[in-house]
């Protein structure tokens, strides 16, 4: 046992206490490869549930790389043979969508014109994504996977265990679906649609389905593509047939998972090890929904921050649920620089706690940053200026030594701050007018500023300012550091006011307080 396998045994972070499980349970099966799949429901875009999805995995798989030896796998799964119910409100030509309803996805003409069917067009568009991110997966397309006869002994099983299978289900629907339930969705050989049918009868020696549609009977295989299986069922099918080791959903589909577990026991397989993750919520508690539109893009996300800050976002916290809007950003970025910038400082023991391990795979791949988000948009804000290497140069000239890799990372978030200042913040700033008791209190700090060395460090700046908080008889310093942020940058609170001054420079602080309270001295 290696010094990182023998420290991670008693480890806090989730990815590692699942990682330990998935290991365990493997030994046990003698297994040498590991399979974690994430599954994708080709009808829509990828968005950021699946960037979520995906990325608390990747977590999982590379901690189990790092303290052991098996193979890991990460299988991205598309349910691209599913029936099309309804037709999107992001895609064009939405006529071609609609005169195909049902039909398998991957049967449907692309409305884009660019693939060969629109399945194929928006599981393109999912391996995209997760290039995009770098992401180490191999994927799966049910439509070839029923297709090929990878998937026809599972299938077979199902119609083995036909009665049983139905058995498990049955109690779980309404009266009138009970009536015509069936694990078995036949592609109608004259229409190509996906048919939720009543099954008449079923052929085990022919490995066939017969069933009535327009007062004609059909007699269908079930291998071979013929038919395809109602989710829940294909679910378990494919836990099986995949060899399925492990595998995350969210909150909302735990029913499912216990149905479909059932239902893999009554085929003779193990379900999977498994973790469910809570959904993500609006700045008013509500569950997001892309038909509501009150969530947070990953592509706005992205505009705003870097995307490891996503992923310290993604990996915080999985089992509790997490309002997602647009506040969350600079709070989360701020929180995951805080966490890099121990990271190198810290024993393995704590590195292998900090989410910096678990979002570079081991290290740190950003370095020292010394500077925050909110303080970067105070800078923004106080100077006026959009121009990124002017607000680069503000920090270059308080931190001179920053080196490359740390730089590519603070350009990006530069950009971000400034867009974000542009989008969000710029309308709801809101400037406290002073009193002229807190005119006094601000001519005092002017006063102090002014006998300040122009090269003042950053904490010398702050003694002085907790100082005049302590002369004026605040008595709460809060409250003295509130008014400061209200005053100057219009927000009730901010970044370590000692630090901006330090960066923007005690001159042009000056100047700033002169112009928010009036004073043309």
């Amino acid at each position: 046992m290696n010094e990182l396998e023998s420290i991670s045994q008693s480890s806090k972070s989730w990815p590692f206490v699942e990682a330990l499980r998935i290991i365990n349970n493997a030994k046990k099966a003698n297994k040498k490869i590991i399979n974690l799949q994430t599954g994708y429901g080709p009808s829509g875009l990828p968005h950021i549930g699946t960037f979520g999805e995906v990325a608390r995995t990747t977590m999982i798989l590379n901690a189990i790389e790092s303290i052991s030896d098996f193979e890991v796998n990460l299988i991205a799964f598309s349910d691209d043979m599913d029936g099309l119910r309804k037709v999107p409100d992001n895609v064009p030509n939405q006529d071609v969508l609609s005169s195909n309803l049902n039909k398998p996805l991957t049967s449907i003409p692309d409305p884009f014109g660019t693939h060969e069917s629109f399945g194929s067009h928006n599981n393109n568009m999912l391996m995209e994504f997760l290039d995009q991110f770098n992401f180490k997966y191999n994927f799966k397309s049910a439509t070839e996977l029923y297709k090929s006869g990878f998937f026809d002994e599972q299938i077979i099983n199902v119609l083995e265990n036909y009665e049983e299978v139905k058995g498990i289900v049955l109690p779980t629907l309404g009266d009138e679906r009970r009536k015509t339930y069936s694990p078995f969705l036949p592609v109608c050989p004259d229409t190509g649609k996906v048919l939720e049918v009543e099954i008449k009868s079923i052929d085990k020696k022919n490995k066939s389905i017969i069933y009535d549609k327009d007062n004609k009977e059909y007699e269908t295989l079930v291998t071979g593509g013929n038919c395809k299986l109602q989710w829940k069922v294909d679910w378990a099918m494919r836990w099986i047939a995949l060899k399925i080791d492990y595998e995350m959903y969210g909150k909302d589909l735990i029913p499912t998972f216990q149905l479909s577990s059932k239902i893999c026991k009554a085929l003779g397989g193990k379900p999977p090890e498994n973790f469910f993750y809570e959904l993500f919520l609006d700045q008013n508690g509500e569950k997001i929904s892309k038909s509501k539109g009150n969530g947070l893009t990953i592509e706005e996300w992205l505009s705003y921050a870097p995307e490891e800050t996503l992923s310290y976002f993604m990996y915080q916290n999985p089992r509790r649920a997490k309002k997602l809007f647009f506040e969350v950003i600079p709070k989360s970025t701020d929180e995951f620089l805080s966490h890099a910038n121990k990271f190198d400082n810290q024993s393995l023991e704590e590195r292998i706690d900090n989410p910096i391990w678990h979002i570079f795979n081991g290290k740190n791949d950003i370095g020292n940053i010394p500077i925050s988000y909110n303080l970067i948009l105070n800078l923004v804000s106080a100077s006026g200026k959009d121009d990124p290497q002017i607000i680069l140069d503000f920090i270059r000239k308080y931190k001179a030594d920053i080196n490359d890799q740390s730089i590519n990372f603070i350009n990006k978030l530069i950009k971000g701050v400034i867009k974000y200042n542009k989008d969000i913040v710029s309308d709801k700033i809101n400037f406290k007018d002073p009193s002229n008791e807190e005119i006094k209190i601000f001519e005092d700090l002017l006063s102090r500023l002014k006998k300040l060395d122009s090269k003042a460090d950053a904490e010398t700046i702050q003694t002085e300012i907790y100082q005049i908080g302590k002369d004026h008889k605040f008595e709460n310093l809060r409250d003295w550091f509130k008014l400061i942020y209200q005053v100057l940058f219009g927000k009730e609170d901010g970044p370590r006011f000692g630090t901006f001054v330090a960066i923007y420079g005690v001159d042009k602080t000056i100047d700033l307080i002169k112009e928010r309270i009036g004073n043309n001295n």
